[in-house]
């Protein structure tokens, strides 16, 4: 992971993490670490661990539904973390739409504070 963008994840989990207070599943908010340097043995052990290329940065495993009649919208919401010039392969764009496919929200954010906004906004928290 580029340095901007890791600086940038961390930044989310650091917020997530000081915000559990406000919404306990914030506490479930994790890193599925797909990208990075590795060597060709790191990387084939994760590969065989199955590690899947495309996959988004953060994952939050909460269901999310609507106030009223309590139908579920979304499985859980994936953020894949970017920062430009960086774009998102047509790999990632086709690992999304299947995620979308199976009612999960995927969401790339293009700084922290866009990425905040949406896991905000996906739990229904009002950042002042």
């Amino acid at each position: 992971m580029k340095d901007a963008e890791h600086r940038a994840q961390v930044a989310v989990i650091k917020w997530a993490r000081s915000m559990v207070h406000i919404r306990h599943e914030l506490g479930l908010l994790f890193a599925i670490p797909n990208g990075g340097v590795r060597n060709a043995v790191t990387a084939m052990r994760l590969k065989h661990e199955g590690v899947l290329a495309g996959i988004p940065d953060l994952f939050l495993p909460v269901a999310k539904y609507t106030c009223l009649s309590k139908h579920l919208i979304y499985n859980g919401l994936f953020v894949e973390m970017k920062v430009k010039p960086n774009t998102v392969s047509l790999h990632q764009k086709d690992v999304h739409e299947k995620l979308w496919n199976q009612g999960y929200m995927v969401a790339v954010c293009w700084a922290a504070q866009e990425a905040i906004e949406t896991i905000a906004e996906y739990l229904g928290i009002e950042i002042k």
